[in-house]
């Protein structure tokens, strides 16, 4: 163990620091948080022990004042992403955060009782992955219970084009913690389709929100950030033919060439299930690229991309990068040993980097989960929380009240850090991003681990 975190860990057990300055100290000097969990609880100071609502009391809007009674009656939050398969962590970590965010605000707002139920839009034929049909039955059973006033959807951007226009037309408010699609909420020249975002709001009104940046940030960020520090001149773009995969991948190809200047030698879609991607693999590795930029999510074959990249090239030779679909465990334990090296960038910072009340909700969330959380389960909680103080401000249930107090949300305290508001596309105006290594950690387990903030702020 590391000597300074021993000294830091003693200062906690003699009572001379309270455990919200031990845990952000402890995330400062890298301090995994299932280390920072295990000092708190042989310390007697266990993340359970605290006042429930710690982190709840540090984030949002301080004006808004919380009301506990129940007098009212119920208000029902639904939530559809995958739960199973290669999304079962991801998924589930994102289930749990909003029921810790629940549970923070005592499972009322506004003179309402609060219940939630988890929905799955994912099948086991796209090995857990989003189904159309999954998401439509979910979007419109959502609908139809009068209780219901807020849809926390989708994780996949592809599946928020399907619900997106049935919420729409019902005037429900949908707010995601995971979709980075420019497209559903703005038109970007050359990466987003023909009639976006208008086609999906057939009433005209806004009615959705997202509470990470989009990937016309993430795509720039990234590009900008290999050029400028890994000084990469020649990239090869690949993307797995996914609406969220090719428009990240688009936006990393045409800042990298047309800003930059860089040199793009070649940008396809990959087929994600196919058995290995030698053949592509060989062609890329003869043209001499410094960098391979791979557009994707966790289950659509990145970790064997990887692989078989590695194969041929090192990561000496040709730096490998990728988005936050794939900053999850999932992408690490499908690649193994190849991921060591990998660049993921991320909205934010991953739960090792947060501090704060951050590092406070990661200790509580670890210790219900029995392991760090997925990074987007961050997200799901900020949600919870923009949703709950929706209704402590309208205190009615009514899907249009609710919906214009989320919209506007303004000067949200953040478990990332800083404050953000929604932009009048149902955007946040946070643009900060991180780039992240796969590396060792501290227990000697190859994990994320947060290098410098990047963006355009």
């Amino acid at each position: 163990m590391d000597t300074r975190f021993e000294r830091l860990l003693k200062e906690l057990q003699r009572g001379r620091i309270d455990r919200r300055t031990f845990m952000v100290r402890a995330v400062a000097l890298g301090v995994s948080a299932g280390a920072i969990r295990t000092g708190l609880l042989t310390s007697g100071a266990a993340a359970q022990d605290a006042t429930p609502a710690a982190s709840a009391s540090s984030i949002g809007n301080a004006s808004i004042e919380h009301l506990t009674t129940t007098d009212k009656g119920v208000i029902k939050f639904y939530s559809s992403w995958p739960l199973t398969g290669a999304y079962e962590q991801i998924g589930g970590d994102a289930v749990q955060a909003i029921k810790l965010a629940l549970s923070d605000y005592g499972n009322a707002a506004g003179g309402f009782a609060l219940e939630y139920e988890a929905l799955d839009d994912g099948i086991a034929a796209n090995n857990g992955g989003w189904d159309a049909g999954a998401e439509s039955a979910n979007a419109n059973k959502v609908i139809s219970d009068a209780d219901a006033m807020i849809y926390f959807a989708t994780y996949n951007s592809g599946a928020a084009k399907i619900s997106i226009p049935i919420m729409n037309e019902a005037g429900m408010a949908m707010i995601s913690y995971a979709n980075t699609y420019p497209g559903l909420t703005k038109a970007i020249e050359g990466a987003t389709e023909e009639g976006e975002p208008d086609v999906y709001y057939p009433s005209g009104k806004r009615n959705y929100m997202r509470t990470v940046p989009a990937d016309d940030i993430q795509g720039a960020a990234a590009a900008t950030w290999a050029y400028e520090t890994k000084n990469v001149r020649k990239a090869y773009v690949l993307d797995d033919q996914s609406l969220y995969g090719h428009g990240v991948a688009t936006v990393f190809n045409n800042t990298f060439s047309q800003v930059l200047g860089g040199e793009v030698l070649g940008f396809e879609g990959y087929d994600p299930k196919a058995p290995d991607y030698q053949a592509l693999m060989t062609k890329i590795a003869d043209m001499g690229p410094d960098i391979l930029y791979v557009g994707a999510t966790v289950d659509q074959n990145p970790a064997k991309v990887l692989l078989d990249m590695r194969s041929l090239m090192s990561p000496e030779d040709v730096v490998f990068m990728g988005p936050d679909g794939l900053i999850n465990q999932a992408f690490i334990d499908g690649a193994g040993d190849a991921s060591n090296g990998a660049f993921v960038t991320f909205a934010g910072f991953p739960p090792s980097a947060l501090v704060g009340p951050g590092a406070d909700y990661v200790a509580r969330i670890s210790e219900i989960l029995g392991h760090s959380p997925d990074s987007y389960a961050t997200y799901a909680y900020e949600c919870t929380a923009v949703a709950i103080q929706a209704i402590d401000k309208v205190q009615q249930k009514d899907r249009g009240a609710i919906l214009d107090a989320m919209f506007a949300t303004k000067d949200f305290n953040s478990l990332i850090g800083g404050t953000w508001s929604f932009t009048e596309t149902g955007d946040t105006d946070a643009l900060t991003m991180a780039v992240n290594e796969i590396k060792p950690n501290a227990e000697g387990k190859l994990d994320f681990t947060f290098l410098e903030a990047i963006g355009t702020e």
